[in-house]
């Protein structure tokens, strides 16, 4: 027998009253076709806030493309959503689980870069993270690999900011600020040709982990933004560019709507390959959230965004400010809760120091090491290599982690790689 149906009042008076509503169903597909095998990607459906507690529980899916090399997104794939939780702090409940993720995805970056930096490898790798948590998603990324979401209501949204030199100026002129140049590729006769590159190092990308041998101007630091779904679900597509240079977002979405996810993933995969030919790594993963009184997620025509959906859903810059809007969660209508893309430390990790009060020890907000506050940077403290500067009002860094933050923004010189302190290796 069909479970009854519930009136929309009931479901939008629940969400105003914050009472309990049943968990969604998380299904998904995964395809890919290699040409240099440097795509990786990590599927953990069965995470919990609390080991032991299933109704804790969250996923968690990841695209990892490489270049240079596959060590970095190896490397990516075995220790980020670990460095992620260990930023979390522990005894809190979901909200404030919820709240704490969007700066953790930001020490969790952080961390995994330095560590591989400790390597000597020159690798790197694009990173797009999402964390699904009931209805809300949350999605980190750097590089050019692409998070996008299909609602009910046939709109499709971004959920990530494309890295790349020759589409995003904001970043070009971070880049260069930083003390890196940004330029085309010149060939014999002086003729520049290809896309904008940064240089030293020709990446392509202005943010990744790894690529040691590029600069510090090429940050780890990720665009996050989270956004709560309505009751009646949708749909992830999570891809490396091997897809979106072939296909636009809307094209994506469309030629998969109304299959089960691991169908629709194959078809993305076989839409991209006739567009374009295998010239690139393509790998898809499509996750489905479905409320859990329906099998699939029902399939509903493409429509065109309207002033509503293009303010909700409009491509936002890199460094919009965070969002903590309280738009009612309705069918088709997504809420979003946070945004934030600058590349500073700063105004990513908040201003709070948090001290062990038994010991009288801070606690480095990157790499989770309790150390004095007179070996790491204080409240007010200037920067460790321009005293000049503005005085640093983040949270407490440890004394490596603070060289990390002054060489990304361009304060110090030659810093491609630094060892890590004796007391810091408790936290790799």
């Amino acid at each position: 027998m069909k479970p009854p149906l519930v009136p929309l009042a009931t479901l939008l008076g629940r969400e105003l009253r914050n009472v309990k509503v049943e968990k969604p169903f998380v299904k998904f597909g995964q395809a890919a076709l290699a040409k240099k095998g440097e795509d990786y990607f990590l599927i953990k459906p069965d995470c919990e806030r609390v080991p032991g507690n299933p109704e804790t529980s969250f996923s968690v899916f990841a695209i990892f493309d490489g270049h240079n090399g596959i060590s970095a997104a190896i490397f990516a794939k075995e220790n980020l959503l670990g460095n992620v939780l260990s930023a979390i702090p522990q005894g809190i409940n979901r909200e404030e689980w919820l709240q704490a993720l969007p700066r953790a995805l930001v020490a969790g970056f952080v961390k995994t870069d330095i560590e591989f930096q400790q390597k000597g490898e020159t690798s790197g790798t694009t990173v797009t993270f999402v964390v699904i948590d009931g209805w809300t998603v949350t999605v980190a990324s750097v590089g050019d690999s692409r998070c996008i979401l299909d609602t009910q209501g046939g709109v499709v949204s971004l959920l990530t900011v494309d890295h790349r030199l020759e589409e995003n100026a904001e970043e070009r002129e971070r880049v260069t600020a930083s003390g890196g140049e940004v330029g085309r590729l010149n060939v014999f006769g002086g003729n520049e040709v290809g896309p904008l590159r940064c240089w030293p190092g020709g990446l392509c990308l202005s943010r990744s982990i790894g690529d040691t041998d590029v600069g510090e101007f090429i940050v780890p630091i990720p665009h996050v933004k989270q956004v709560k779904l309505s009751n009646s679900g949708g749909r992830l597509i999570i891809a490396s560019d091997g897809i979106w240079d072939a296909l636009s977002s809307d094209m994506a979405a469309k030629s998969c709507r109304g299959l089960p996810a691991e169908l629709a993933a194959k078809l993305v995969v076989k839409e991209a390959l006739r567009s374009r030919g295998l010239k690139d790594d393509t790998t898809c993963l499509v996750v489905d959230i479905i409320p859990s009184d329906q099998p699939v997620l029902p399939s509903t025509p493409m429509k065109k965004q309207n002033a509503l959906s293009s303010f909700l859903f409009g491509k936002r810059s890199q460094t919009s400010t965070n969002k903590t809007t309280n738009k009612l969660s309705a069918v088709g209508v997504v809420e979003e809760l946070f945004e934030e893309g600058s590349a500073m430390l700063a105004e990513r990790l908040g201003k709070d120091f948090p001290m062990n009060t038994n010991s009288g020890l801070f606690k480095c907000a990157v790499c989770q090491v309790d150390q004095p506050p007179a070996e790491g940077l204080t409240v007010n403290s200037g920067p460790f290599f321009s005293p000049a500067s503005k005085p640093w009002e983040g949270p407490f860094l440890c004394t490596n982690c603070r060289k990390k933050k002054d060489a990304m923004e361009g304060k110090s010189a030659n810093m491609l790689c630094f060892p890590l302190p004796d007391e810091c290796h408790s936290c790799v």
